[in-house]
C-alpha cells in the first residue's frame, strides 16, 4: 500500500508543476515567437543537468546526490533517449503553436485528453489492468475534460473548423506516444529517471536546434522574439514535473494509465489561474467539468 500511495503521489506533485509549467508556457508564447522560447527553454533544461553529466562522467559522481546520478548507457541507450526527444520536440511544437492561438482553459482540457490515447495504448501493449475504481475515476476524469472542451464552443471556437484545434490534438496524440515510450524506457529498458531526464533534456536541445536556426535565419515568414523571464522558469517547472513522473514509473507497480489521467489533471492549477492572469471568459460554466476533474483524481486516488 505504501509503495502504490508513493507513486500515486508523484503524479499529483507532477500535475501540479506541470500546471505551473503550462501557465509559464501560454505567458511566454503569448504575443510572441513560440519556436525561439521553445529552444531557449529547452536548452535551459539541458545546461541544468549538464554538470551532473559532466560530474559522473569524470569521477565525480560522488559529490552529487544520489538522484542526480547520471549511469553510462552505451550507444543503443542514447538512440532511445534521442529518440524520445524527437518525439516530445514534433508534439511541443504543435501544441506551443496551439497554445499561442487558443485560450489556455481550452487549450490545456484538449492536451488532456492524451490519457484516453494513452490508456487504450497501455491497454494494449502493456496489459495494464486498473481497478474498478481507478477505471471509474479515469472514466470521470476524461469525460469532464471533454464536456470541458465543449464549453469552447461559447468562445467561438468550434473544434471542427480551427485549425489550432487540429493542431493540438495532433500534439496531444504524439504526446501519448511519448508517454507509452516512458514505461518502455523507465519500466522495461532499465533507465534511471535522472539518466533519462539529463540526456533526453540535453537531446531535445539539439533537436530544436535546427527549427531554431530556420526562424533565426528567416527561412520562413515568422513572428518577432522578446525575451521574458517565464521561459527560464518553463524548464525549472517542467524538470521538477518530469522528475516526479519519471520517478513515478520506475515504481514496478506504476499504471502508465492512471499516471497519465493523474497529470493530466494538472487542467485543476491551469483553468483558475488562466482565468486570473491572462482574464479568460465563460468560467462559471467551466468549474462543473474542473469539479468533476477533481471527483475523477480522487477516485483514482481511493
Amino acid at each position: 500500500m505504501l509503495g502504490r500511495m508513493s507513486w500515486l503521489l508523484l503524479g499529483v506533485l507532477s500535475a501540479v508543476a506541470l500546471g505551473i509549467y503550462d501557465l509559464l508556457k501560454k505567458a511566454a508564447v503569448n504575443g510572441n515567437a513560440v519556436l525561439p522560447v521553445l529552444f531557449l527553454s529547452s536548452l535551459i533544461g539541458g545546461m541544468i543537468w549538464m554538470p551532473a553529466v559532466v560530474l559522473s562522467f569524470t569521477g565525480g559522481v560522488e559529490s552529487l546526490p544520489e538522484w542526480m546520478g547520471v549511469d553510462p548507457i552505451g550507444w543503443r541507450g542514447h538512440g532511445l533517449l534521442f529518440l524520445k526527444a524527437l518525439i516530445v520536440a514534433a508534439s511541443w511544437v504543435s501544441t506551443y503553436f496551439a497554445l499561442k492561438h487558443l485560450p489556455i482553459s481550452i487549450a490545456s482540457p484538449i492536451r488532456s485528453t492524451g490519457p484516453l490515447w494513452t490508456l487504450i495504448g497501455a491497454l494494449i501493449l502493456y496489459r495494464e489492468a486498473p481497478s474498478l475504481t481507478q477505471a471509474a475515476g479515469i472514466g470521470v476524469t476524461l469525460v469532464s475534460f471533454m464536456l470541458l472542451s465543449f464549453v469552447g464552443k461559447g468562445e467561438g471556437i468550434h473544434f471542427s473548423r480551427n485549425g489550432w484545434v487540429g493542431l493540438m490534438v495532433l500534439g496531444t496524440v504524439i504526446g501519448s506516444v511519448s508517454a507509452l515510450y516512458d514505461k518502455y524506457l523507465l519500466g522495461h529498458a532499465g533507465f534511471s529517471p535522472s539518466t533519462t531526464q539529463a540526456w533526453f533534456s540535453i537531446y531535445l536541445g539539439v533537436v530544436l536546434l535546427v527549427p531554431a536556426w530556420g526562424w533565426l535565419k528567416r527561412w520562413w515568414p515568422r513572428a518577432e522574439f522578446h525575451w521574458r523571464w517565464s521561459i527560464p522558469f518553463i524548464s525549472v517547472f517542467l524538470l521538477c514535473a518530469d522528475y516526479a513522473y519519471f520517478s513515478a514509473l520506475r515504481d514496478p507497480d506504476s499504471l502508465i494509465s492512471v499516471l497519465s489521467s493523474i497529470r493530466r489533471a494538472n487542467v485543476l492549477v491551469t483553468v483558475p489561474l488562466g482565468v486570473i492572469l491572462f482574464r479568460e471568459k465563460r468560467f462559471r460554466a467551466k468549474l462543473p467539468c474542473v469539479l468533476g476533474i477533481l471527483a475523477g483524481v480522487w477516485l483514482i486516488l481511493s
